[in-house]
């Protein structure tokens, strides 16, 4: 333990200068900044660095480290590249590798879930904001590399975008009662100018939180179907689950999904798919003071069980969404809260659904109008 611990500080000493050995603290930054550019909880941090976590979790916090150091590294050798070509392909290969080593490290390696807390705070889009708001790393095309005429359209649509509306869908399966549904995203949207270099495709790196919802009435999928079979009903698009006695929230589901925009003049095409997938069951006591007994949770624990197993292997397949209206005509004229709606299908159990994806930006990144040279 000790040494995976002495590991742990002199790898954090490369990036944030000198340790107190009695006051617990680096030169360069205090531990809560820390703890937020290495994806943990300020309680995690402290347990690393006061010495009193698990091997296992030294090891995890170990292999963050020389993950950001292999970052560091990339950064200087894109720096180091003076040719045009040779920087963009280096620019590219290093964008690739940092965001990959990020997201995929941690979200299929990393189990970290001491931080019980279902909100957007946690640790996994600790990581993804930690991509895109640290000096470490900045993916995004800035105004200095526009063309001369400005004729980019994708340099307005870079920052964060959130869920617009939330949206839900029933499984089909074999036993009815089980619903998924989507009620927080964050997606980091960047250019992708080593792909196209007009402008016209942006890359989004989006984390996902959704819930699996227990229907104890068990109501048949078709209750839930307008008359078409594949479309929804309104009332139940706008019923609230929470707020629905015979509905319980059984578990969450955390997903980190890679998108590509191909952007029109006036549409916006939608593609991606799941990178990685991370599953948070509610408590046993919780469940079971809802439920009633052990028995009925051990029954929907295994329910759900089979769900993670077999019916969200569909919801890995790429999705299948319209184009959107570009939210104006002129990408210049794009601002915060500018939206992006997509109609889709998810099909699950070899049924498909329809539903809604909205994107509503909130932190753009170039606020400021491009001017031609």
């Amino acid at each position: 333990m000790k040494s995976t611990y002495n590991e742990f500080v002199f790898k954090l000493k490369k990036l944030y200068g000198g340790f107190d050995e009695e006051q617990k603290k680096f030169e360069k930054a205090p531990n809560s900044k820390i703890s937020r550019e290495l994806g943990y909880s300020d309680a995690q941090f402290s347990r690393l660095i006061n010495e009193s976590a698990t091997e296992g979790e030294y090891a995890r916090a170990n292999q963050n480290a020389d993950r950001i150091l292999l970052l560091l590294k990339l950064e200087e050798e894109i720096k180091s590249v003076r040719t045009g070509k040779s920087k963009r392909r280096y620019y590219a290969i290093g964008v690739l590798l940092i965001l990959i080593s990020a997201f995929i490290g941690y979200f299929i390696n990393q189990k970290i879930h001491d931080d019980k807390s279902s909100s957007l705070s946690s640790v996994r889009y600790e990581m993804l904001k930690w991509s895109f708001e640290t000096e470490y790393v900045n993916p995004y095309t800035k105004l200095i590399n526009l063309p001369s005429d400005c004729n980019f359209a994708c340099y307005k649509y870079q920052g964060k975008w959130e869920l617009g509306d939330s949206y839900k869908v029933p499984f089909f399966r074999e036993r009815s009662g089980f619903h998924y549904a989507a009620t927080e995203v964050i997606m980091y949207a960047r250019c992708m100018p080593e792909k196209s270099s007009t402008g016209d495709v942006l890359e989004g790196y989006e984390y996902q939180k959704h819930e699996i919802w227990y229907d104890t009435s068990e109501s048949p999928i078709d209750s839930f179907l307008a008359a078409n079979g594949t479309e929804l009903t309104e009332e139940y698009k706008k019923m609230d689950l929470s707020k629905q006695k015979n509905f319980i929230r059984v578990a969450y589901v955390h997903t980190f999904f890679r998108n590509e925009f191909q952007i029109d003049t006036t549409q916006i095409l939608r593609t991606g798919k799941v990178i990685g997938r991370d599953i948070e069951f509610v408590s046993n006591e919780e469940l079971e003071s809802q439920l009633g007994s052990s028995e009925i949770v051990d029954e929907i624990s295994k329910e759900v069980q089979k769900i993670i197993t077999n019916r969200l292997e569909d919801f890995s397949r790429p999705i299948s969404c319209g184009e959107a209206i570009t939210p104006d005509l002129n990408f210049h004229e794009i601002k915060e809260g500018s939206e992006m709606n997509f109609d889709c299908q998810l099909t699950t159990g070899r049924v498909s659904l329809d539903y809604t994806k909205s994107y509503v930006l909130k932190d753009q990144y170039i606020k400021n109008k491009c001017r031609p040279e």
